[in-house]
Order: C-alpha cells, then sequence, then structure tokens
C-alpha cells in the first residue's frame, strides 16, 4: 500500500509537470499560429517580421559555432546541414573539433564543407586530450581559434538537428538579457523501435520537464550550449580551468560554476531539437549509454557540487525502485487472484483477493495517465519541431510503440540504480573507447588502447574505426540544404 500510495504520488506530480511544460510548448505554437494569422509568414524564425529586415540584420553579433566530432554515423550529415545552414543573418562562423585526421567524421565534413564553400566553416585537429575528457578538449580548442570579434560561443553536439531560426532564436534572448550565463535547449528523441531506443526516449522525457520552462532553469544539456564568448577569454569563474584540469562532464561542471556563482541559465520554449536515435540501437549498447549518464554524477568540482550530486543519487535511486515495486507487488495480486479462481477459496480469502486486485487496478489507472501524460508531451513537441522546421520532412507520432514506452518504463527505471551504484564503485568508465578514471571528482588518468575502442558509439551508432582516408559514400547534399544556404547567404569574417 505504501509503495502504491509514493508511486501514485510521483506519478500525479510527474503528470502536472508534463502538463506545465506541455502548456509551456503550446504556448509557443499559439504564439506562432497568430503571427502567421497577422501575416508574419516567418514565424518559425522571428516573432516580428520587421527583424529580418537589412538594418537590423546587419547589427546582429557575430556568433562561433564549436562542434567536438566523434565518428561517423546515419544521421551526422543530416544534422550537419542543419546547422550549417542556420539562417541566422549576423556573422557565423562553423568550427568542426576532431582529435585526428584519422577520425571518420574528419572526411566526412571535409567532403560537406566542399559542397558549401559560401559557408565559413572550417575543421580544426585537436590532437590527444591529457587532462580532460575529449569532448572539453575538442571544445577549448575550438574557443581557441573561433574568431577575435566573436560575441557569443554556441556549443552543438553532432547529433543536434537544428531548426532554420534556432541560432537567431537563441541570440536574440542573450541581447535580450546580458545576465544570462548559458542558454540550453533539449533533444526530442525519435525512437527507431528497438526497445533500447524507446529506453532512451523513457530516459530523456522526464529531463525534459527541466528544460521547458520558457526561461529560468537549473539544469543543462552539453548538447547545446551558447555562451558569451569573452568568459572563456577571460577564463571568468574559472570556466576554462574547471573543465581543462580534470573535466569529464562539460555540462555537469559549467552547471555547478553557475550554481557556485548564482548565474542566470535559460532555456526558451523553441530550443527544442529532434532528435533521432540509431536504427540499430540495441540493448547493450543502451546500457552503456546508460553507464555513461550514471557516470557523470561521479564527477564534480566543489564540495556543494559533491552534495547536490549524491541528493540526485540517492533520489533517483529511490524514486527508480519505488516506481518499479508496486508494479512487481501487483502481479504477485494478480497471480494470487488467479490461483484463488481456480483452486475455490472461502469469502474471507475472496475479500482479500478482491482489495489486490483493487490495488493493481489503481496502479493500472495511474499508469495509464502517466501514459497519457507523455503521449500528449510528445504531441506538443513534435508539433512545434514541425512548425519550427516548415522546410524539413515532418515528424509524425505514429512510428511510436506506447507498450514499448512502458515496457522501457520498467527497464530503465530498474537498471538505473544498478548502472548508478556500478558507476559508483568502478570510478571508471569507456567513452568511445577512452577509460577515464576519476579521483576526487575530476579525471586523474586517461587510457587508449585499441582494444577498448567499439566499432560503434552508442545512441548514434557512429562508426569510431573507419580507415584513414576513406570517404562515406553517402549523399551528401540535398536541393532542400542548397535553397537553405543560399537563402541565408552567410556573411564572412574579415580577418
Amino acid at each position: 500500500m505504501f509503495y502504491l500510495l509514493s508511486t501514485g504520488s510521483w506519478m500525479g506530480f510527474s503528470c502536472l509537470c508534463k502538463l506545465l511544460v506541455s502548456f509551456c510548448r503550446g504556448r509557443e505554437i499559439r504564439r506562432m499560429k497568430d503571427s502567421m494569422r497577422c501575416g508574419n509568414s516567418f514565424a518559425f524564425l522571428t516573432k516580428d517580421i520587421n527583424d529580418l529586415e537589412h538594418s537590423n540584420q546587419v547589427n546582429l553579433p557575430p556568433v562561433s559555432v564549436v562542434m567536438p566530432l566523434k565518428g561517423f554515423g546515419e544521421h551526422n550529415l543530416h544534422n550537419w546541414r542543419s546547422q550549417i545552414t542556420s539562417l541566422y543573418g549576423g556573422p557565423l562562423e562553423f568550427l568542426f573539433v576532431v582529435e585526428s585526421t584519422a577520425d571518420p567524421a574528419y572526411h566526412a565534413v571535409k567532403r560537406l564543407l566542399a559542397d558549401f564553400k559560401d559557408v565559413d566553416a572550417k575543421i580544426i585537429v585537436a590532437g590527444l586530450s591529457t587532462t580532460c575528457s575529449q569532448k572539453i578538449h575538442n571544445q577549448l580548442v575550438g574557443v581557441e581559434k573561433m574568431h577575435k570579434d566573436t560575441k557569443y560561443v554556441l556549443f552543438l553536439d553532432d547529433d543536434v538537428r537544428l531548426h532554420p531560426g534556432s541560432i537567431g532564436a537563441l541570440t536574440t534572448e542573450m541581447e535580450k538579457n546580458p545576465e544570462i550565463f548559458i542558454q540550453t535547449g533539449y533533444p526530442l528523441d525519435l525512437p527507431s523501435g528497438t526497445l533500447g531506443s524507446y529506453c532512451i526516449y523513457e530516459y530523456h522525457m522526464p529531463c525534459s520537464m527541466g528544460f521547458a520552462t520558457g526561461g529560468k532553469t537549473f539544469f543543462l544539456w552539453g548538447g547545446c550550449m551558447m555562451m558569451h564568448a569573452d568568459d572563456f577569454r577571460t577564463d571568468r569563474h574559472g570556466v576554462v580551468s574547471a573543465l581543462r584540469d580534470g573535466g569529464y562532464s562539460d555540462d555537469m561542471t559549467l552547471a555547478a560554476i553557475a550554481e557556485e556563482h548564482k548565474r542566470l541559465i535559460t532555456s526558451p520554449p523553441v530550443a527544442v531539437f529532434p532528435h533521432p536515435l540509431a536504427s540499430d540501437l540495441t540493448f547493450p549498447r543502451y546500457w552503456n549509454y546508460l553507464r555513461k549518464q550514471t557516470f557523470v554524477l561521479e564527477s564534480y568540482t566543489t564540495k556543494v557540487n559533491w552534495i547536490m550530486n549524491r541528493a540526485l543519487f540517492t533520489t533517483h535511486c529511490y524514486l527508480s525502485w519505488g516506481f518499479v515495486t508496486p508494479y512487481v507487488m501487483a502481479g504477485i495480486h494478480v497471480a494470487a487472484a488467479l490461483r484463488f479462481y481456480f483452486k475455490g477459496y472461502s469469502p474471507d480469502d475472496t475479500v482479500l483477493k478482491c482489495n489486490g486486485l483493487l490495488l493493481a487496478g489503481c496502479l493500472a489507472i495511474c499508469t495509464l495517465i502517466e501514459l497519457l501524460s507523455m503521449w500528449n508531451l510528445t504531441r506538443i513537441e513534435v508539433h512545434l519541431c514541425n512548425m519550427l522546421s516548415p522546410e524539413a520532412p515532418q515528424l509524425s507520432l505514429a512510428s511510436y510503440n506506447w507498450c514499448l514506452v512502458f515496457i522501457a518504463m520498467l527497464v530503465d527505471n530498474f537498471l538505473y540504480p544498478l548502472s548508478a551504484m556500478r558507476s559508483h564503485f568502478s570510478q571508471s568508465i569507456n567513452w568511445s573507447g577512452i577509460r577515464y578514471h576519476l579521483k576526487d571528482g575530476k579525471i586523474y588518468k586517461i587510457d587508449r588502447h585499441k582494444h577498448l575502442v567499439p566499432k560503434i558509439t552508442d545512441l548514434a551508432g557512429k562508426d569510431l574505426l573507419g580507415k584513414n582516408g576513406s570517404t562515406p559514400k553517402v549523399a551528401i547534399i540535398s536541393s532542400l540544404s542548397r535553397t537553405l544556404a543560399q537563402w541565408r547567404q552567410p556573411k564572412k569574417y574579415d580577418v
């Protein structure tokens, strides 16, 4: 009974949060529709069509987009095209940062940029990291190479599929409120049909509630972070040194700095990005991804940060197993009821059986409400993504299997505490073929051996072992991408 009440309360709170998030995203949809009815055909780019006037566009601040890359997967080309064909009207440069020229991503990007010669973009070879994670090392090298006049730097993961107006929307918010330290967004997972992909979707969906406030938030996603370039040039609040000296997770480290110095993190309601998962995302690869997510809680920068991570660790583990336990009890009640039915017992036993079935029925109702809230939030976010990218193939809920979503809820919540405990006691993780060892919350040892390198990565199924000099045999340029690139005509920096 206690576990049922606990689960019911948690589901009720979760549904309420999803309702608020749905309202926030839905409000943005209504705003865009109202704007289009008033004659703004470019509502997916800006709230006020007058902002697209040349006199306003020439005053937009310079932005550098830094993309740390590792490997090459089935969705990378589409994602990169969506990034470099942004319809931002100000000075814009793209820095693709790889570990070495042997990385399959290097050759794919090189060929892509050869077809987009009017875009200010280049590939940077960062070399091997020695004091921090390879991703952070690539980001910091990218920041060092950005243009001297850059005002804002936008860090993007290679699995982020931008909307044409995403960079403009983020920059507008930074310009309106100079107190913003970091702007962030969050992905909308598009499951590929495997159980592993649905487990990823179920893991990310509750987390998305912290990124749809339409303003201030305490959460940060490393896949999309816009910051002031001068914060890196001057190492303000120690952002560079904290990342460089033993940093494992970029978003957790920067979120800790923001909390310590009372800096503002915001997430605009339009910052939701389609995230197609690999079509062959197997269950073992999901487990590897979950291990990486729980391992993040073992890294920290300050004592307060350590306490917060331990609180998250304990709370998440309690809620996860507290969520699963009532289903185990409900299964026992249903099994007992079936046994009573076939064996034939006294009226007193029948009353006991009915009470157990009543509790199981209440749990079923709670589960249905939770699934409906997830469906509603996903529906609204899919609609918003479709409106923000009217030129792209339209997303649909038709491919979602809600039975698999329910199974994923049970599997994910059961495995999370196991993954968290393993991460806590191991203090090491293999991330894309590199083993990192933590001590006092920071990386102190990095191992690189050929036997550590998996053939593909977890979520995107990216190839990490491409042959040096090879070029992926994939169609690079679509007519749509060319149209977008010609539409924007990005400005070049005067070096």
